[in-house]
């Protein structure tokens, strides 16, 4: 078989080409700082077995402890006994290390008088211990209320808890949204096909169940602006990492806004110098985080990298045959050094009240 016969008859779920460059590889095993990873799931919400994603808290600890994690935010504190069994696990068993944030029961918004009915469940939730309150994507693309509507970020009874969580001294981290080629057309131009091949329930482009990308961001902004007196994490970069002028209009116009880049080195390392001038213009709102669960020594020192050195096109997940969030590589922001202690602690340390 000659060589194009060949090269027509490969499939491109097949391809996954090597680079061949030779690049800098900076190894940064420790952060310029001692961090806070401000997004992490440490529970039994999204494991597979319903079983606890961390099964080994020693473990955990030796891994922070080995690369200066000062203390992880849990957002699988859920509510009610959930909630307990978290901050029993995890903050009351480790002071200091862990913060464990609620989430909130939506489903009371089924009942007639679902809007008390949930600041009701937050402030149960704050009794017990909660640090913060994680509000998923759920909230616009799939939460309804007693009427069957589907409940927006922006809508007056989230409008009114959250701004209780503020009254309440604890801070929101929301996601609102997906990633934006999760509300495109599955074509041939949609650059996240690979990762929707795998998680078809993650597209959202059918505009008669869902929402905009726009819409819902929108959204999230008009609710941003609502409650000036709660401090608010954006999840991802602002739940927009592929926009980060859009992102920068919001942290400009709400100055208890935050973002964290959890999850997200894919979308920052094409981007790398774009996110650096965010940082630096909005040095006291940017929050490390990672959203790598189960938390894995290899993950945090490859954070490091991306903020502390200069390397260029590197894998964001070393390992995988195909990229997982798009086929490209990532190069380093080399962040000023002067940016990093806020970044990794001193944002989060004020946000979180500790």
């Amino acid at each position: 078989m000659d060589a194009v016969t060949s090269i027509d008859e490969l499939k491109l779920r097949d391809w996954t080409p090597k680079s061949r460059l030779h690049a800098q590889e900076t190894d940064v095993p420790l952060p310029h700082t001692p961090c806070i990873d401000v997004h992490n799931h440490l529970g039994r919400w999204l494991s597979a077995d319903g079983d606890w994603i961390i099964p080994d808290v020693g473990e955990l600890l030796r891994t922070m402890d080995a690369r200066r994690v000062e203390a992880i935010v849990n957002l699988d504190g859920m509510w009610g006994e959930e909630l307990d069994a978290n901050l029993e696990r995890y903050d009351r068993a480790h002071p200091e290390r862990f913060h464990t944030f609620c989430q909130l029961d939506w489903s009371l918004l089924t009942q007639a008088d679902g809007g008390r009915l949930l600041v009701e469940n937050l402030e149960d939730s704050a009794r017990r211990g909660a640090r913060g309150v994680k509000i998923w994507k759920t909230l616009g693309l799939s939460v309804r209320d007693s009427g069957d509507h589907l409940v927006a970020p922006d809508d007056p009874r989230v409008v009114e808890v959250v701004r209780r969580a503020g009254e309440l001294g604890l801070p929101v981290l929301i996601h609102t949204a997906d990633p934006i080629a999760f509300f495109d057309p599955l074509d041939a131009e949609n650059e996240r096909l690979d990762e929707l091949r795998g998680a078809p329930d993650w597209w959202f482009g059918d505009t008669d169940r869902h929402p905009s990308f726009d819409a819902l961001l929108d959204a999230h902004a008009r609710l941003v602006l609502a409650c000036p007196e709660t401090d608010i994490i954006g999840a991802h970069v602002g739940c927009a990492a592929e926009d980060l002028d859009r992102v920068s209009v919001l942290l400009d116009a709400a100055p208890r806004y935050h973002v964290d880049i959890a999850g997200r080195l894919a979308e920052l390392g094409r981007q790398p110098r774009r996110f650096a001038r965010l940082v630096a213009q909005h040095p006291d709102r940017v929050l490390f985080g990672t959203d790598i669960y189960p938390a894995e020594d290899e993950q945090y020192r490859l954070h490091f990298r991306f903020l502390e050195s200069a390397d260029e096109s590197f894998e964001y997940a070393p390992g995988e045959p195909i990229p997982p969030q798009g086929r490209w590589t990532i190069s380093a922001a080399a962040l000023d050094p002067v940016l990093l202690p806020a970044l990794y602690r001193d944002n989060a340390r004020r946000v979180l009240g500790v």
